[in-house]
């Protein structure tokens, strides 16, 4: 469910922020990463099975710290938070944005695995290469 909506809070944001065929200034930027707390206002009253909302939340922190909203680090993620932002960057970069094309599955999981552990969840990473190294998984771009 929470992959599905993770990026609901995207509709706070202008479209024409988010349809920008170029690079994105530093301040567009910052409304784009308003979306995370976006969603999490919109979902927070919702009552889940899951804790969707506050994956919403943290679907772009990183393991670090350094990710967004609110620098959280690994220890104070959700696992599944860890699982959706894993998933999140590898979609993001394999497929096709406004702003540059797609970058392709390869650069994608690359990516995750040059980070394991420092920006990503290593056991997230590791079932992620699974899927797609030795299930087959595809992206359809």
């Amino acid at each position: 469910m929470a992959g599905i909506i993770h990026d609901i809070g995207k509709v706070s944001v202008p479209a024409e922020i988010l349809s920008m065929p170029r690079k994105l200034t530093d301040l567009e930027f910052s409304l784009i990463k308003t979306h995370a707390q976006s969603g999490y206002e919109i979902l927070k009253d919702i009552e889940f099975p899951w804790p969707i909302a506050r994956m919403v939340l943290e679907h772009h922190e990183r393991m670090n710290g350094s990710g967004y909203p609110n620098g959280l680090t690994g220890d104070k993620l959700l696992p599944e938070s860890r699982i959706l932002a894993v998933a999140d960057v590898v979609e993001a970069m394999a497929t096709y944005r406004p702003y540059r094309a797609a970058l392709g599955l390869s650069a994608a999981l690359e990516e995750i695995a040059k980070n394991r552990g420092i920006l990503y969840d290593p056991e997230a990473v590791d079932a992620c290469l699974r899927l797609f190294r030795e299930k087959g998984f595809l992206i359809k771009g």
